[in-house]
């Protein structure tokens, strides 16, 4: 079976063309609530019309419901999600888990998509997903055939991989640098690209884009994806003109349908319609490198008109049955794959005085669906001879069949809406926050940081793994597990998990849901919810509550208030010092740029002389920092939020910095805050 062809429609000119092209599925925005909050989206007259004609058309509508919600916004997208069910829409995208575990239990029948900004890149999250009752996981782009191989095949739900259009340099739902940086939240749908703009690693920004990756095209690969089992093949581009998905539609609907690779001129109008410095598959392959970086001046010349040929209908097989009996109005039944079935009757045909009809003639007028979205793959007729039946008759009875058929296609199916359920009760909330610290070396944790008492300590868990004990200390002490990892990484994974337990280790903090599987069986009781996790709400921790989380590390692209205000159904803590994660790459942009010297001090430089520095993650890939520290030491609000635990987040601090900032936090030493510090987000939030 052919994948599911998906197009973006970020306009009602967009969807069209769409359409026209061929597209199976359109994914669209309606509403507030949608990671590409710039595009024109659609009115919700316009959304219920899109949906009719789309329907009418035999194509598939999915909503884009895919940013992180606050509590005030949960009611509002809900009820987005509600009308959107009532007119029939397909499936609904999501990131947050709040919204998707408030979707799952008030609409229960409506199918959930699970967007790539839930980071989801093992088969152990998909199947996690999977279970809680996902109907479709759309993979990080960053995948290889390896990995989606892997997916597939253990994963019961759908696979959907971005086949077409813009690459972000870090994993979607992880980058924080436009929120922090600009205040406008890419996982609020409001990213402001500045991965696109100039910077130097290691020198001043010059001319060079290290954060800029070339436009994927997998054109070549679409019948490998189709033989692993992947159910959609999705085109990146909600942002992007009418043209350009008219272009690339067309010619990923004809490369799907034909079985075949792109000719050269199919390559060079993909490439007109817009691209960064060409084309890249490198990740399919597994691959990764400066090869892949790729930008598009700003002065680039707009992509030339392209009209491809319309594609008219014809998408949808039908199959008819006839039955013209004397004495007895005649009888059509069309019937699709899809399930539905209709029939419709006509005139008694009379005796003929001439020519009689055969069953030829009645087949040849039948099979007049030009200009329908139907096509007719077969028919079954029953006819009494020596009988006589207009051909204006036939044709009436072939259109009124397809009418009725139409009509079931377009008529929203039921589906039922149950009560929103309470949260339960149970306060978690804390006067005073216990200290929490995480460390990137095994040197910042010193005696006399211990001797101040940290509630906690977070150790990288690749870390652990070359410890022989752990250092003595009034503390508890917690593993914390790679953001991102491949299947392939977990046999050494769980061996690491198993050494940690050994030295004493007794929680996990995990940043990503596939870690569930990675754990389970390990025998590990307390596990903590990281900030990878986005939590943005009262019903995400509830979410992860059932999940069996013990305590959850909030979003920091929350305000002060947003904090306070959220019930605190899980201990919940917040990061109160240290600098904060921007990006994580699969990249390494230290390789890509000056070459492997991770064991150093490194860092991308702005062109405002911004310094953030570049730590190395596990599997060879970056973690960007932000180039201010963010300091709350001298300021009351964060300890009157209602945490259970408030961290310092050490990174690049020497051993005696971070006992200096301990004591600072604790009241205990000086409060002024350092040069170049930010507050965040805390108080001023994002768009």
């Amino acid at each position: 079976m052919k994948p599911e062809l998906l197009a973006p429609a970020g306009s009602p000119e967009a969807l069209r063309a769409a359409v026209d092209q061929g597209a199976g599925a359109v994914y669209l925005g309606w509403g507030a609530f949608n990671a590409r909050r710039g595009a024109a989206n659609f009115s919700e007259e316009e959304f219920a019309g899109a949906l009719a004609d789309c329907h009418a058309r035999g194509t598939r509508v999915f909503l884009t419901l895919n940013i992180l919600l606050s509590d005030r916004e949960l009611p509002q997208a809900l009820e987005t999600a509600r009308t959107a069910a009532r007119l029939g829409v397909d499936a609904v995208l999501v990131q947050d888990w709040g919204l998707f575990d408030l979707l799952r239990r008030t609409l229960p029948d409506l199918p959930l998509h699970a967007s790539t900004q839930m980071s989801i890149f093992t088969a152990g999250g998909a199947n996690e997903l999977a279970a809680d009752g996902c109907e479709r996981i759309v993979l990080a782009r960053e995948c290889s055939r390896e990995d989606v191989a892997a997916i597939c095949a253990g994963c019961p739900a759908e696979i959907e991989v971005f086949v077409h259009g813009a690459l972000c340099m870090c994993y979607s739902g992880q980058c924080a640098m436009s929120a922090l940086v600009g205040g406008r939240s890419g996982n609020r749908g409001r990213c402001a690209q500045p991965c696109r703009l100039p910077y130097g690693v290691n020198q001043p920004a010059g001319g060079k884009r290290p954060l800029s990756l070339k436009d994927s095209c997998m054109a070549d690969h679409l019948q490998d994806l189709a033989g692993l089992g992947v159910a959609c093949l999705k085109i990146e581009g909600r942002m992007r003109r009418p043209g350009y998905v008219a272009a690339v539609t067309d010619i990923y609907r004809r490369l799907l349908d034909e079985e075949r690779g792109p000719t050269l001129e199919e390559r060079e109008i993909l490439e007109r319609a817009f691209s960064r410095s060409g084309f890249t598959d490198a990740y399919w392959y597994g691959k990764k490198g400066p090869q892949m970086l790729g930008f598009r001046p700003e002065n680039a010349a707009g992509a030339p008109a392209y009209s491809p040929p319309r594609q008219t209908g014809g998408r949808i097989p039908v199959r008819f049955t006839c039955r013209v009996a004397a004495g007895s109005p005649c009888l059509l039944t069309a019937e699709d794959e899809a399930g539905h079935s209709v029939t419709v009757s006509g005139p008694v045909p009379e005796p003929a005085r001439t020519r009689p009809l055969t069953e030829a003639d009645l087949a040849a007028r039948l099979a007049k669906t030009g200009g329908t979205p139907y096509r007719l793959i077969g028919t079954e007729i029953s006819l009494d001879p020596g009988l006589s039946l207009s051909a204006g008759a036939v044709n009436a009875l072939r259109r009124d069949s397809l009418t009725a058929l139409t009509a079931a296609w377009t008529a929203p199916p039921p589906r039922r809406e149950l009560p929103v359920p309470p949260l339960p009760d149970g306060d978690h909330t804390s006067d005073v926050p216990g200290l929490t610290v995480s460390v990137t070396s095994a040197a910042q944790l010193t005696g006399g940081l211990l001797d101040l008492g940290p509630s906690r300590v977070c150790v990288p868990l690749e870390l652990l793994a070359d410890w022989s004990s752990l250092p003595t200390g009034d503390t508890e002490w917690c593993a914390v597990l790679p953001r991102v990892w491949r299947d392939r990484d977990e046999s050494m994974l769980r061996r690491w998990l198993d050494k940690a337990r050994a030295l004493g280790v007794t929680r996990l903090l995990l940043g990503n849901l596939g870690h569930l599987s990675l754990i389970r069986g390990g025998g590990w009781e307390r596990i903590d919810a990281d900030y990878g996790l986005n939590v943005f709400n009262s019903r995400s921790l509830d979410y992860l509550r059932g999940k069996g989380f013990a305590s959850a590390c909030l979003s920091f692209e929350l305000r002060f208030a947003q904090i306070r205000d959220m019930r605190k159904i899980l201990p919940a803590e917040a990061i109160v010092y240290g600098r904060l994660p921007l990006m994580i790459t699969e990249n390494c942009l230290i390789q890509n740029s000056v070459g492997c010297r991770c064991d150093r001090p490194n860092f991308l430089n702005d062109r405002t002389g911004a310094s953030f520095p570049l730590l190395p993650a596990f599997g060879h890939r970056t973690e960007i920092q932000n180039s201010r520290t963010l300091w709350l030491a001298d300021l009351p609000d964060w300890r009157r939020l209602g945490l259970r635990h408030a961290r310092l987040r050490f990174t690049t601090e020497t051993p005696e910095e971070c006992t200096r900032v301990f004591r600072a936090y604790l009241g205990q030493g000086d409060v002024t805050p350092p040069e170049g510090f930010t507050r965040g987000l805390y108080q001023r939030g994002v768009e």
